[in-house]
């Protein structure tokens, strides 16, 4: 319940962006494009996790998680948690998920989102392809649907702190820093060393509620 503290807006913010974000979706071919632009992501699992631990769900693993006495213990409960965010729901979403990387890697990102579009439609329950999805499009900067996407990795699992970060990224870089600000606060809520994060929650304290006197 906590997450729809702007859906609702941000989805009519979603409608305008969408019939626009093509468009850059496309200038991204452009060889004078700006480097910065074609290699953004939002936030995603480390290239490296362990296996899954079975014996310790997701609810352990949070508090474990907002426990962590330093940032080096976050990273490795932080790594189980997107373990298990990544546990593939069958063996087909496993291939479509490891073809949509291959694509990502040789960048053909448009192949990589049809092969997602797959994922979803064969499990519309698997939250990383939803996320993996908002991924490409906030690449391509298609910030409303990306949005959409986030929306519906955030409905299955409220505490996605990697989400959330990314909903806090496409607010500010459409301007909307008060709901920036919201968003990588309840990130940090949820896992308190996410990088650069602080950084921008304190940035944007400063501009959206003033310093203090």
């Amino acid at each position: 319940m906590a997450v729809r503290f702007s859906f609702e807006r941000i989805l009519c913010l979603a409608v305008v962006l969408a019939g626009t974000a093509l468009a850059p979706a496309v200038a991204q071919d452009d060889p004078a494009a700006p480097p910065a632009k074609q290699q953004k992501k939002l936030p995603e699992a480390p290239a490296k996790l362990p296996k899954v631990d079975r014996g310790k769900n997701l609810d352990f693993l949070f508090g474990a998680l907002k426990a962590a006495p330093d940032d080096a213990s976050a990273k490795h409960v932080e790594a189980r948690i997107w373990a298990i965010w990544l546990q593939t729901p069958s063996d087909t979403a496993a291939l479509l998920m490891a073809r949509a990387k291959a694509a990502v890697d040789a960048q053909k990102v448009d192949v990589a989102i049809k092969l997602l579009d797959a994922v979803i439609k064969l499990r519309p329950d698997y939250i990383e392809a939803w996320n993996r999805r908002a991924t490409l499009y906030y690449m391509q900067n298609d910030y409303g649907r990306s949005l959409a996407d986030i929306q519906q990795v955030l409905i299955r699992e409220p505490r996605h702190f990697g989400a959330l970060a990314g909903l806090g990224m496409i607010m500010q870089e459409v301007g909307d820093e008060k709901r920036a600000l919201d968003a990588y606060r309840k990130a940090l809520a949820i896992n308190p060393h996410l990088e650069k994060v602080p950084e921008q929650v304190k940035a944007l304290t400063e501009k959206v509620e003033g310093r203090d006197i």
